[in-house]
């Protein structure tokens, strides 16, 4: 539903009709700090939207805008292509000290285009390029962008509709469902690949997430993952972890697949890689798959320089000792004990509450019933949107920086949202 007001005539007048997410917040922000976005009367809005994973550390973190702005004011190269800089060497470096090194991971980093989706089709590239095949397995309820070989991997209809030709080379399996559903569905995935007739091509390699977030923040067990891992090491498949919205810390440790124990082919990272919101992107790869030829995979802003000043600033300031880990898991388990008690205390059949870390979802069996409380929740002054394929789950994802009082007052919006929308709830979109 289309929400007019005067201050967005500009917007309905000439943005496309795309847009989405302005649709639900019938507002026009101008400012941001920390956990909350302000409009431009003032009214403040507690933000647990996080621009979809882009921003952990919060809006305008003073630390990544001091360095930005140092950066900027001694003329700092700005544009470079994949041209070597200062910047660039600096990231690499502490990426290596502090991410890969300390976790014995052995990985070389690609700078694609610097969209999540162009980190995906790049993995998807070097994977067929190494295997000499074309299949690629991925998994139901799975997003993995919005361009056609990320789309090709995504299980949303609605999303998969919009590419408007044919999505093909891509089998989808079924994602990780429990200790009965998904471990029997994995030992059909495995018959298939053994069977002579089973009309499955040998894939090239299966790209999964350990945390559906758009699919409805499904969590994928650690058996799981490590049996999946196991599986494309005997049938020769690359494993690709799609790490773009649930990595940089969101479940906990940088990498979400570190709970599991498991070392991906092949790693995709963008949304909160840099810190600060700016574009950015990495595919990670074992050296032995590093058979690119120059210029095989490029794009213009592949070197994207404040990116790189602001990445590593995080980096610095958050992930150079366990702090931040260490709090994250923290303000994950105050969330899962206020949504549990949230969903326990509703009348009737108790709404579905899971997550990891500090994403979370509660699924609602109505899904206009998820809508309505994403509207309430934004009248009451909380951004929130809806995931999974019928818009189902209203998805918290607040900043990892999120201090304990603002993680209180944004799960006691969240729970008046719930309760005001009870009986009768209205029809209301939260995109």
């Amino acid at each position: 539903m289309t929400v007019s007001h005067p201050a967005s005539f500009v917007f309905e007048r000439l943005e496309s009709e795309v847009r989405s997410y302005c649709r639900g917040w019938p507002v026009v922000f101008d400012r941001a700090l920390g956990s909350r976005m302000y409009g431009e009367d003032g009214r403040p809005f507690l933000d647990f939207f996080s621009g979809a994973g882009a921003l952990n550390y919060g809006h305008n973190n003073p630390v990544l805008k001091r360095a930005l702005v140092d950066y900027i004011e001694r003329d700092g190269v700005t544009h470079a292509l994949d041209m070597s800089t200062a910047a660039k060497r600096t990231f690499l470096e502490t990426f290596q000290e502090v991410v890969l090194q300390p976790r014995e991971l052995p990985y070389k980093v690609m700078f694609p285009g610097p969209a999540g989706t162009n980190a995906v089709e790049a993995a998807l590239k070097l994977a067929r390029k190494v295997k000499g095949r074309e299949a690629v397995v991925f998994f139901t309820n799975a997003f993995h962008g919005m361009s056609l070989g990320s789309l090709a991997v995504t299980g949303n209809a609605f999303k998969r509709a919009g590419a408007g030709v044919s999505l093909a080379h891509a089998t989808p399996m079924p994602y990780d469902e429990g200790p009965c559903g998904g471990q029997g569905a994995f030992s059909w995935f495995e018959r298939l690949l053994a069977g002579e007739g089973s009309g499955l091509d040998t894939p090239a390699a299966v790209i999964v997430e350990t945390v559906q977030g758009e699919g409805g923040i499904n969590v994928a067990r650690c058996e799981w993952l490590r049996a999946l891992a196991g599986l494309c090491r005997r049938r020769d498949m690359l494993l690709i972890v799609d790490d773009i919205q649930m990595g940089c810390g969101r479940t906990g440790g940088f990498f979400s697949f570190e709970q599991a124990g498991i070392v991906p082919d092949i790693v995709t990272l963008s949304k909160s890689v840099s810190g600060y919101g700016l574009p950015m992107a990495l595919t990670l790869l074992r050296p032995e798959l590093d058979i690119w030829q120059p210029g095989e995979h490029n794009g213009t802003f592949r070197g994207f320089n404040p990116a790189f000043v602001t990445a590593t600033a995080a980096l610095e300031e958050y992930w150079r000792d366990g702090r931040l880990q260490k709090q994250t898991l923290a303000r994950g388990e105050q969330m899962e004990q206020g949504l549990a008690a949230l969903a326990a205390s509703r009348p009737g059949p108790a709404p579905e509450v899971r997550g990891r870390g500090l994403a979370w979802g509660m699924e609602f069996a109505d899904p206009s019933r998820a809508a309505a409380v994403c509207a309430r929740a934004f009248e009451l002054g909380l951004l929130l949107e809806t995931s999974g394929p019928r818009d189902e789950v209203v998805k918290l994802f607040p900043p990892l920086t999120i201090d304990e009082q603002e993680l209180e007052e944004g799960l006691a919006l969240f729970a008046s949202a719930v309760r005001q929308t009870e009986r009768p709830w209205r029809s209301a979109g939260c995109r």
